[in-house]
């Protein structure tokens, strides 16, 4: 992966269908997501992922969520999301995920997916996965993770998915409060976490876990540009610049609608590249640390 090629570098990108067809979350939740979007019904392949990406000098993160505990529906695998991802590393970069509530298997599964696949990094869902990120029985799986030099995602505010279903499928929107995840950043302090999504309603929550622990930073997927809000672009602007990062929720949001607004925000023009491509090179260990 040629890094100075790049034009960006999407942190958050789904992998939602496996080869077998099978999807990532119950039908139901995918449907509603996909209506909360308005976003297509056909959800790529990895590998049409990779071709999206490629012919827009992109580089993108990708994975999918383990949440059979909480949903009885079997993932798309982790594995075969990194081999997709290790057929096209010209532009993928594949994370893994496992269900914490897998406990000292989920922790086995994480170093696994580490050494034997390739993975760059964890993606954690609490709403979805039914557990909050400072509950204890999943702190061996951050140290595993700490220990690896891995950075995790946490999905922070509401979610499309179960938006509109009765119950809201079930899901709590408690888990994705930020606040949860600063114990996690104060009790693995060597841990890099990104926050995914303006964290709608808790975004000052977010920005101020953010500019407290020198190991949090901001993805900006999940919404138009247009619609952050201001307080979220002042500090990307100047407190945070060097810990926000593009992602657009690709196939729910795709990256050319992302771009396009945000190509009309009012951001100093040495920020741009930083949130575009530079901060992410630097989490991901694509650039080398300065200093």
């Amino acid at each position: 992966m040629n890094i100075d090629d790049l034009v960006a570098i999407d942190v958050h990108v789904h992998a939602e269908i496996g080869a077998d067809g099978r999807t990532a979350l119950p039908e139901a939740l995918m449907h509603a997501s996909a209506a909360h979007f308005g976003a297509r019904e056909r959800h790529p392949t990895v590998d049409e992922i990779a071709a999206h990406y490629r012919e827009r000098r992109m580089a993108a993160v990708v994975f999918t969520v383990d949440a059979e505990h909480a949903t009885g529906h079997r993932p798309v695998a982790s594995e075969e999301v990194a081999e997709a991802c290790r057929r096209n590393a010209d532009t993928l970069i594949p994370f893994g995920s496992v269900d914490p509530w897998r406990g000292a298997a989920a922790v086995t599964a994480a170093r696994r997916l580490a050494a034997d696949h390739g993975v760059r990094g964890f993606k954690f869902h609490p709403s979805l996965q039914a557990f909050d990120p400072d509950d204890r029985m999943a702190y061996p799986l951050y140290e595993a993770i700490q220990e690896l030099g891995l950075p995790v995602v946490f999905h922070t505010g509401q979610t499309g998915i179960g938006a509109g279903v009765p119950g809201g499928g079930g899901i709590r929107l408690r888990h994705s409060n930020p606040m949860l995840v600063d114990a996690v950043a104060a009790d693995f302090p060597d841990l890099p976490i990104v926050l995914a999504h303006p964290s709608f309603p808790w975004q000052e929550e977010a920005l101020a876990v953010a500019v407290h622990k020198p190991s949090v930073h901001i993805d900006l997927s999940g919404w138009s540009p247009k619609y952050f809000p201001p307080i979220l672009m002042r500090y990307a602007d100047s407190l945070l610049k060097d810990k926000v990062l593009f992602g657009s929720d690709y196939p729910l949001l795709t990256p050319d609608r992302w771009l396009a607004d945000f190509a009309g925000l009012d951001l100093k023009d040495e920020v741009r590249p930083l949130i575009l491509k530079e901060n992410a090179a630097r989490l991901l260990g694509l650039r080398p640390a300065e200093g």
